[in-house]
């Protein structure tokens, strides 16, 4: 696969390459995690556009907007026009976080991230999670006027259940999904994926590396560390691990690279976001866009990890 070669998302024109972004919960998300600076967080966003990455992935929830702002203060020195800015909102402030999907709380949450990102606007937006309220059809409706004034040039939605995604996509307004996907998280395959190819949706995983449990630096000892697998299925993992690190000898790359090449290498997915805490992290991540794998390697790691 030619890595540079654009990714069209959704029936928009947002045009994305190559197909590595970057997830930025941890450039200013303070809320989420612990020991952050603001130097890492700029060094971070500077060295992924440095490094030809266009697309940044960002979330009010990610520092209660500090993510955004970070983003919008190292932009000033960039070229606004190659880089793809996708940012998420619905947790309401004065309703204690929860998610409030509203038409006038989506477009005043616009106008927030706008300010904060200091652009005039923003390329992919999402609504960030799903409340229990509003018709879905409604919340997207408010995003498709923002669209159509030029604010946003692609809705997304995420982490909605198939049947939310479906009353959000009534009129065929949604572009984009973005929702837990891995290779040991891969129920989506099953009735999302092909919702998504029928309506020309575009697909962006999340925890793509399984809070790094598929980087390989576990053992079959840690698994109290992710208590959502039964210890056969983490044996499983780790097994399936010892493989992939064979491969990535063989390219003389990492366990990491060799699993974001696969995802790179999945037409079913039109982007990959993983994080970042340091620059040198981003370098590694941008190591996978050297890592070509056969059709036979792809089947390989695509059958090792098929139960999960």
């Amino acid at each position: 696969m030619n890595q540079s070669q654009s990714v069209k998302i959704g029936k928009t024109d947002v045009l994305i390459a190559p197909k590595l972004g970057l997830g930025t919960n941890k450039v200013g998300g303070h809320n989420l995690f612990k020991g952050l600076k603001d130097t890492d967080g700029k060094a971070v966003i500077k060295t992924a556009l440095d490094e030809g990455i266009s697309l940044l992935d960002t979330a009010f929830m990610y520092g209660l907007g500090r993510s955004e702002e970070i983003i919008g203060e190292v932009l000033q020195e960039y070229d606004r026009a190659q880089v793809i800015l996708a940012t998420k909102a619905a947790q309401d402030v004065r309703k204690d976080y929860q998610p409030n999907n509203e038409p006038e709380f989506l477009k005043n949450a616009v106008e927030q991230a706008l300010k904060r990102l200091h652009t005039d606007y923003i390329d992919i937006f999402f609504i960030h999670f799903p409340d229990k309220t509003t018709p879905k059809d409604e919340a997207v409706a408010a995003l498709a006027a923002l669209k159509k004034e030029g604010k946003i040039r692609a809705i997304g939605v995420s982490n909605f259940s198939l049947a939310q995604l479906k009353e959000a996509n009534k009129n065929g307004e949604v572009d984009l999904v973005e929702d837990n996907y891995s290779l040991v998280q891969r129920t989506a395959e099953k009735e999302l994926f092909p919702y998504l190819k029928e309506q020309q949706i575009s697909f962006v995983p999340y925890y793509p590396l399984a809070s790094g449990l598929l980087t390989g630096k576990y053992q079959a000892t840690d698994r109290d560390k992710f208590e959502r697998f039964t210890p056969a299925q983490f044996r499983q993992i780790i097994a399936a691990l010892v493989q992939v690190k064979e491969l990535a000898q063989k390219h003389a790359a990492t366990v990491a690279q060799v699993i974001l090449a696969w995802y790179l290498q999945n037409p079913a997915l039109s982007v990959v976001i993983p994080g970042a805490r340091k620059p040198e992290q981003v370098q590694n991540n941008v190591g996978a866009l050297n890592v070509e794998l056969t059709p036979a390697e792809y089947t390989q790691i695509d059958k090792l990890f098929r139960e999960f």
